[in-house]
């Protein structure tokens, strides 16, 4: 962890011009100070120095902050590989506030990525948003409210506790969730209809009822997802759902999946 943030303050450090000057005094485990608050943030291995950046925005679960997304393997091992720069908001008491529209979280969150985009030369055609846990509630919400800026959803493990919110712009979804999680319920539709956790989604961007394709694949060979798609909804914007049988974790290479995907 150290030599990666001492590596990366001696590569931007050498860095003249440019937004990613700015950023050489906080990077990895040092803060980005933003007023009362703060984020972190990870460029990718072997950077160039000048090429436009993806971003992917992931919130923390419960009770962690930045600097443990700047260390895991199954984000921060993903972003680094693939030319992402990550960034990692903190929560207020290590936590969000996603359970109403009105919440400070997403401007706040809006604020973190206009200030990314003065210290780094970020694409802004590719902003993809994630979080794991009550941070994925947080992802939804954001989400919700600030669909037009962002490119995609990476959501794991959590949705908002309603699926009737008023978004205000369809998203292009990916959505993992397992069916014994005990921690933030799978939500199971009537019937248990296991497509449920993203009629939200299906709903605003004007998709089928039913998935227009259903598949069935593994990362690993203990875990299986299977994958219900929704293409050519009228928004232009696709759903994807990735169900399992397990419980409450970030599936190793899901979002690296999804990234490669993506990109």
């Amino acid at each position: 962890m150290i030599k990666i943030m001492l590596a990366t303050i001696a590569f931007a450090s050498t860095l003249s011009t440019g937004p990613s000057a700015a950023a050489s005094n906080c990077v990895a485990a040092v803060p980005c100070e933003l007023g009362a608050r703060s984020y972190h943030v990870l460029p990718p291995d072997n950077w160039d120095g000048t090429s436009s950046l993806p971003v992917l925005l992931h919130f923390h679960g419960w009770g962690r902050q930045g600097p443990l997304i700047m260390k895991h393997g199954r984000i921060a091992g993903a972003t680094r590989e693939r030319g992402v720069l990550l960034v990692a908001p903190n929560g207020n008491g290590r936590s969000w506030n996603f359970w109403n529209a009105d919440t400070d979280d997403v401007p706040f969150a809006q604020s973190v990525l206009d200030d990314v985009a003065k210290r780094w030369p970020v694409d802004p055609e590719r902003i993809y948003v994630s979080g794991y846990s009550y941070g994925s509630a947080m992802a939804w919400r954001f989400a919700c409210a600030n669909g037009g800026n962002i490119s995609a959803l990476l959501a794991v493990s959590g949705t908002l506790p309603s699926q009737e919110e008023e978004c205000a712009a369809p998203v292009h979804i990916r959505h993992v969730h397992g069916t014994r999680d005990t921690v933030m319920s799978y939500p199971f539709g009537p019937a248990d209809e296991r497509t449920w956790p993203v009629r939200l989604w299906r709903h605003k961007n004007g998709c089928t009822t039913e998935p227009t394709s259903k598949s069935i694949w593994q990362a690993v060979k203990i875990l299986s997802f299977e994958r219900h798609v929704w293409a050519g909804c009228t928004s232009g914007k696709d759903v994807i759902l990735d169900v399992h049988e397990r419980g409450h974790f970030i599936p190793r290479f899901w979002i690296a999946k999804q990234l490669d995907e993506l990109l």
